[in-house]
């Protein structure tokens, strides 16, 4: 089935080597904001091969308040630790100025901010040159 979706509902899903994608479905603020940065551990930890990047699918994301802004940054040092990139895709205009605001898009550095997941996906295959056929890239 072309697409990307959840390896939980589709474990027979193929995956890209050393990526992680993880699908946000709400507002990052003070209330969720340890269980988005559990989310991303877990899903890290259950990645068949080591993870050099994750990729948030963050187009359900309406906002990021300055609790959840001191998150990503403390989460940020921690996956450079770990030698992980952290990645957004489909992040709305309006919550990538909170970011701004906030001093975590600088931070998090614009090139890891991706149009889609597919551009996501394509990025990442092409900067660690890995073996990868898209099915977005099917005619």
């Amino acid at each position: 089935m072309k697409g990307y979706h959840d390896i939980s509902r589709h474990p027979d899903a193929r995956r890209v080597p050393g990526l992680v994608l993880l699908r946000w479905d709400a507002p990052l603020f003070f209330a969720n904001a340890q269980i988005f940065r559990e989310r991303v551990q877990q899903a890290i930890d259950a990645a068949p091969a080591p993870t050099r990047r994750i990729v948030i699918a963050a187009e359900p994301v309406t906002d990021i308040d300055i609790t959840a802004a001191d998150m990503l940054a403390e989460l940020v040092e921690q996956l450079e630790a770990m030698n992980i990139q952290l990645c957004f895709a489909e992040l709305k205009g309006p919550v990538k100025d909170s970011l701004k605001r906030y001093g975590i898009f600088e931070r998090i550095g614009e090139r890891c901010f991706m149009p889609t997941v597919g551009a996501a996906v394509s990025d990442y295959v092409q900067a660690y040159r890995v073996e990868w056929h898209d099915w977005e890239d099917e005619a």
